[in-house]
């Protein structure tokens, strides 16, 4: 039995600081209305919607745009829009790897979110290959084009072992050490 080595699979994808984003969501959150932000920033646009991923022989994955829907992304109220016409075709690529899942998700009042970034790091399994995943939860007045940009910050620094959340810790553990030192003189 042969494994399967491509899928089509909703969301949209975007090269954003040389990072492969796979951007996924419920229909509606603002995947793509962040997506044209993100163009606008500088991101580059691969694909809006529906994204065709593959494995290569290296074991990583590379996704592009169905032919019939290269180069176009859909913004309800303006419509069908062609993003190499409008920005330009430095502002497009056919294919990227996929190195980051940003998952968009309606935010639940009451809900308990990890504030602290000190739990088990989000994966997202696609065609037997593990990528890192960042859940945002999206709300009313959050600009999530910068929450992704920043998730895709977060996730370079990390990569090169960097972790905010864990020198916090480290340094409040200090802290708390040197407190109970002196207090027990």
């Amino acid at each position: 039995m042969s494994k399967k080595r491509e899928i089509t699979s909703s969301g949209g994808l975007l090269q954003i600081y040389k990072l492969g984003v796979l951007i996924r969501g419920d229909s509606g959150i603002g995947k793509s209305e962040s997506s044209l932000e993100l163009i606008s920033r500088g991101a580059r646009f691969i694909s809006d919607d529906v994204t065709h991923i593959e494995k290569n022989g290296g074991g990583r994955l590379i996704g592009r745009a169905p032919s019939l829907s290269r180069n176009f992304m859909e913004i309800r109220g303006l419509s069908i829009i062609n993003i190499k016409h409008i920005f330009g075709s430095r502002t497009v690529c056919n294919k990227s790897r996929i190195d980051l899942v940003i998952q968009l998700k309606q935010w639940e009042h009451g809900k308990k979110y990890d504030r602290l970034g000190l739990e088990a790091h989000e994966v997202c399994e696609i065609l037997g290959i593990k990528i890192p995943q960042v859940s945002i939860p999206v709300a009313p007045g959050r600009n999530i084009a910068t929450l992704i940009e920043v998730a895709c910050k977060v996730h370079i620094l990390r990569e090169k072992g960097c972790h905010a959340p864990q020198e916090i810790a480290n340094r409040l553990d200090r802290a708390l050490s040197l407190g109970n030192s002196k207090d027990n003189r």
